[in-house]
């Protein structure tokens, strides 16, 4: 017959100490495991999120990011006659024609600089973005040195506080308004007009087109009729898309490096889960051999031991998980591998991340278990009860 699930309970609980501190062990593994997982996230979603889904950015073809990306004039002027174009109320192709740049700026309260992207943008950039609100200041005047700073690069870079100028490009750019994105790409992005851009860097060419669909079911006809057109060097994405594969390098960078480290930490965890049970084996024998004597089988008494080691790490892991989630008010920034410029962005926690988490503390708690139970539910009776 099983013992009760009270009896395992009741052995964790009189040992509150070694619970406890086997169980801070434990969950000290599952924070990296989970900070791991939440980072990538994270990641993933500030990009993803950065795209909207009725939208298609059009870059050269085999370019991986806007900074390298080269689109002809003749070429922009081409992609914006399509008829799969939404138009605004004027009977105007809803297209915006950018271009992208990366500058150097100190960041606030270090001696070190970051690359910072700056987006040359048109009148009809902000109604392709509607995630993006202005939250301050003003939008930018055509045709002028005035710029847009996105929130997470006025937090964190000097001098680009709202009515400041910043010096780029050999001219000065008065800073008219922040942007607050909803933590997106966007967020660590600064605006600026395009043509004035263009310009100052002496660049003939945008970086890409972006465009609304008046119909997302009409992506595949616009994206092979552009891709083959032998006037065309180009290749069409959705937004969303366009901005996840950029995150996919490191995403699975963060993902290898993070859970390679977790797996050896999750050795030293076992270890002391395995410790913690063998002591409590060998505290018990008497214990064993007299629930053996009573009739429990060695089933039992194996089963009995493998819930201590499972209710050991489910604690473990809730601590854990616990302590991970309070990682998501945490902004960091690291390079996008893709632009090689500074992009902000949050530990994102997800029921899908909870799971496998808990998961990951339970098979920890089993395996480092297994042993000490195995071991319990194999003492002869005769020599554990003449054990004093």
């Amino acid at each position: 017959m099983p013992l009760p699930l009270s009896y395992s309970f009741r052995n964790l609980w009189t040992r509150k100490l070694t619970t406890l501190l086997t169980a801070i062990g434990m969950a000290l593994v599952v924070f990296v495991f989970a900070a791991v997982l939440m980072l990538a996230e994270g990641l993933r979603k500030t990009l993803v999120e950065t795209g909207s889904v009725d939208n298609v950015v059009v870059v050269r073809r085999s370019a991986d990011s806007e900074v390298v990306s080269i689109v002809q004039r003749t070429e922009a002027a081409i992609i914006e006659t399509r008829p799969e174009i939404a138009t605004n109320d004027r009977g105007r192709p809803l297209t915006a024609r950018e271009v992208m740049v990366l500058i150097a700026l100190p960041k606030a309260g270090s001696q070190t600089v970051g690359n910072v992207p700056i987006r040359g943008i048109t009148e009809t950039s902000l109604l392709l973005r509607p995630q993006v609100k202005l939250v301050s200041g003003r939008f930018l005047q055509p045709g002028s040195s005035e710029i847009l700073i996105g929130g997470s690069i006025a937090k964190r870079f000097q001098g680009t506080g709202l009515g400041q100028n910043l010096r780029f490009g050999l001219r000065d750019w008065r800073i008219v308004g922040i942007l607050d994105a909803g933590r997106t790409g966007f967020d660590s992005e600064i605006w600026a007009d395009a043509d004035q851009l263009m310009s100052t860097f002496r660049r003939p060419v945008y970086s890409s087109v972006i465009l609304k669909l008046r119909d997302r079911d009409s992506f595949a006809a616009l994206k092979e009729d552009l891709e083959t057109d032998p006037r065309l060097t180009v290749v069409a994405k959705p937004e969303t898309r366009f901005y996840a594969d950029q995150s996919e390098i490191m995403a699975r960078f963060i993902r290898i490096l993070g859970l390679s480290l977790t797996v050896i930490f999750s050795v030293g965890a076992m270890i002391g889960a395995m410790v913690t049970m063998y002591a409590a084996v060998a505290n018990r024998t008497i214990e064993i051999g007299t629930l053996r004597a009573l009739g429990f089988h060695r089933g039992s008494i194996l089963g009995a031991f493998l819930i201590e080691a499972l209710l050991l790490g489910v604690l473990g892991g809730l601590l854990g998980l616990a302590a991970a989630s309070a990682m998501q008010w945490v902004t960091i920034s690291t390079i996008n591998w893709q632009t090689f410029s500074e992009l902000a962005f949050s530990f994102v926690l997800t029921p899908q991340i909870a799971t496998e988490t808990i998961g990951f503390a339970v098979l920890m708690g089993l395996l480092g278990g297994f042993l000490p139970a195995f071991r319990a539910a194999r003492l002869n009776i005769v020599e554990a009860l003449r054990t004093s």
